[in-house]
């Protein structure tokens, strides 16, 4: 019996939508093919676009082209995707080697098993690939793709709930999720109607309170050069050090500690570096989201004059004070501001 507020679970027919069928349904007889995508691939594609179009328009906030977004994800989402595969198999290795596995099953990811903290290092070397084409300077893009990443990771965690996977110890709260006790997941010994934590709401609600605490936070602060980037990291980091303590799904042990708590903490330390670090060596703000010599040549390339520094810029930070724009530019609004090429680590 569960409780009147507890979260119900999905449907299991609503794990796999039969396009193919569908189409039929609706007259169009000739396709013969089943169709079948997942909820779960659906909620990650939604996460997808919408981060993209969130980052897109922040991006031409700083003066970037329109769609130079789609320069930087066509490299930066296929090596996310590998990267989270490989991260998830080798942080589960007894689910692949063993004797009489399948060799070829570590490649398939539609039967399940990505990891999120492979997505952002993957995804990071994709997004220095696509930086390097497009000429957008890495930190520029860093930063508006940081609180896009919270948005997309939302949405991927409604994937969880539609496969029933990934929830947290047995709880009686009156929120509990509600898990079928033929779920191979579920804890032997336990009585049909026990309730779980629902860590895939824990970090719905963790991320969307993070996004809008991050906007307001780089708004006010003025952050760029990455700074929004480790504020990003810092923040889902110290969150997924509590779901992940809290999640009953297999994983390997370190010392103690699951290995993604270990990769939350490793985020936490690395956002602190770059927060540091770039306060440091870059106390001014960008002068173009371009590096030098690669700056779009479009109506209104740049960025506005509130947002680059004036002659009280410390030299070496890579900003061009206002003296060295006009001498580059000739005049106050001959184009787009030029600087150095900004480091990247």
């Amino acid at each position: 019996m569960f409780a009147p507020l507890s979260i119900p679970s999905p449907d299991y027919a609503w794990q796999v939508f039969n396009l193919g069928q569908w189409l039929r349904d609706i007259g169009l007889t000739w396709v013969s093919a089943d169709i079948n995508i997942r909820a779960y691939a659906i909620c990650i594609l939604i996460g997808i676009v919408a981060a993209g179009i969130l980052t897109n328009h922040r991006l031409k906030k700083r003066g970037a082209e329109p769609g130079v977004v789609l320069d930087i994800i066509i490299w930066a989402v296929p090596l996310g995707i590998i990267g989270a595969r490989v991260f998830h198999v080798l942080t589960h290795p007894d689910d692949y080697f063993y004797d009489g596995a399948n060799p070829w099953a570590v490649l398939f990811v539609w039967e399940g098993g990505i990891a999120i903290f492979g997505s952002l290092i993957g995804g990071a070397v994709g997004a220095w690939i696509g930086c390097k084409f497009s000429g957008i300077r890495f930190w520029t893009f860093a930063d508006a793709v940081a609180p896009a990443l919270l948005l997309a990771q939302a949405f991927g965690r409604f994937g969880n709930w539609f496969n029933h996977e990934l929830f947290g110890q047995p709880t009686d709260l009156p929120w509990g999720l509600e898990i079928e006790s033929s779920n191979a997941a579920y804890p032997a010994g336990l009585p049909e109607g026990t309730l779980f934590h629902p860590t895939f709401l824990y970090e719905i609600v963790w991320n969307l309170v993070g996004f809008a605490l991050i906007l307001v936070i780089e708004r006010k602060m003025r952050l760029q050069w990455g700074k929004v980037l480790g504020l990003y990291l810092v923040w889902y980091g110290l969150g997924r050090t509590v779901f992940e303590t809290i999640r009953i799904d297999p994983s390997e042990v370190f010392a103690g500690l699951r290995s993604n708590v270990w990769a939350a903490i490793l985020a936490v330390v690395v956002g602190v570096v770059i927060i540091v670090v770039q306060s440091r060596r870059h106390p001014g703000l960008e002068p173009s989201p371009y590096v030098a010599g690669r700056e779009w040549a479009g109506p209104n390339a740049g960025v506005d004059s509130s947002d680059t520094y004036s002659e009280l810029d410390e030299p070496g930070n890579d900003a061009a004070s206002t003296t060295e724009q006009l001498a580059t530019s000739g005049s106050a609004t001959s184009g787009p501001v030029r600087s150095g090429e900004g480091a990247m680590s």
